[in-house]
């Protein structure tokens, strides 16, 4: 394990959802901007829709049904569709932008600060999202993450898993695949990474859609499994 990361030079971390909270965080929120406006919904099932409409949006664009946009764009268009569903009429666009912002302010995991803290001291991190640059930009800043680099699906105008966004970010940071490390919560991340040459590391968030919405991991294709970054810290033998 440890001599397979000796040519590793970078961690590249997917972020909604392995790196940050997206569930708790939307919830919480919106149960606030409920009590301000006078929503009264189920805030639980409104971030579970919403985060729902992610995969099949991106996949609007990536087969030409959408021109392409980013995804705060992308997260207006499904949170629209979701303020016309919930009978939602009489926001401005100022509160409804403010609300699509949500996702800009998104609570890190408790490990993710301190273990990206680690990681930094032996190792380039940055992100590696379909979140677009100003979003991951502004995400960092709210929850305290040390990046040294923002990377983002927007650079290249493709989504995860297309290869392009992973070709370009070893190319961003001067490296060959072999010498990056993908650290993802899902299998599918990885996978998309590893065929283009990248190493692995899982660190599963069974928590990332809720209490009650366990999600289990069955198969995975890493070279790392670590519970969470302060592990995979120890794994990668960083003090």
């Amino acid at each position: 394990m440890q001599n397979a990361s000796l040519e590793v030079k970078a961690l590249t971390f997917d972020v909604f959802g392995t790196v940050v909270d997206w569930y708790s965080s939307i919830v919480a929120e919106g149960k606030k901007f409920g009590d301000t406006h006078g929503i009264d919904i189920d805030w639980t099932q409104f971030a579970l829709n919403w985060r729902a409409g992610y995969g099949p949006a991106m996949n609007k664009v990536r087969h030409g049904e959408l021109p392409w946009q980013n995804i705060d764009a992308l997260h207006r268009l499904i949170l629209d569709d979701l303020l016309d569903e919930y009978n939602i009429t009489d926001l401005s666009e100022t509160d409804t932008d403010h609300l699509n912002r949500v996702w800009h302010r998104l609570t890190p995991w408790p490990d993710a600060v301190s273990g990206l803290k680690r990681l930094r001291k032996q190792y380039i991190i940055a992100t590696l999202s379909n979140g677009n640059v100003a979003l991951l930009t502004n995400m960092a800043k709210f929850g305290g993450l040390p990046w040294d680099c923002i990377l983002s699906a927007e650079l290249t105008h493709h989504y995860k898993p297309d290869p392009e966004v992973y070709e370009i970010a070893a190319a961003l940071l001067g490296l060959s695949p072999n010498e990056v490390m993908m650290v993802a919560a899902h299998p599918g991340d990885l996978r998309a990474s590893q065929a283009v040459g990248f190493q692995t590391a899982l660190v599963p968030r069974p928590l990332e859609y809720g209490p009650g919405r366990v999600q289990e991991v069955t198969a995975h294709p890493s070279d790392i499994v670590a519970s969470d970054f302060n592990e995979l810290a120890d794994l990668l033998g960083v003090e």
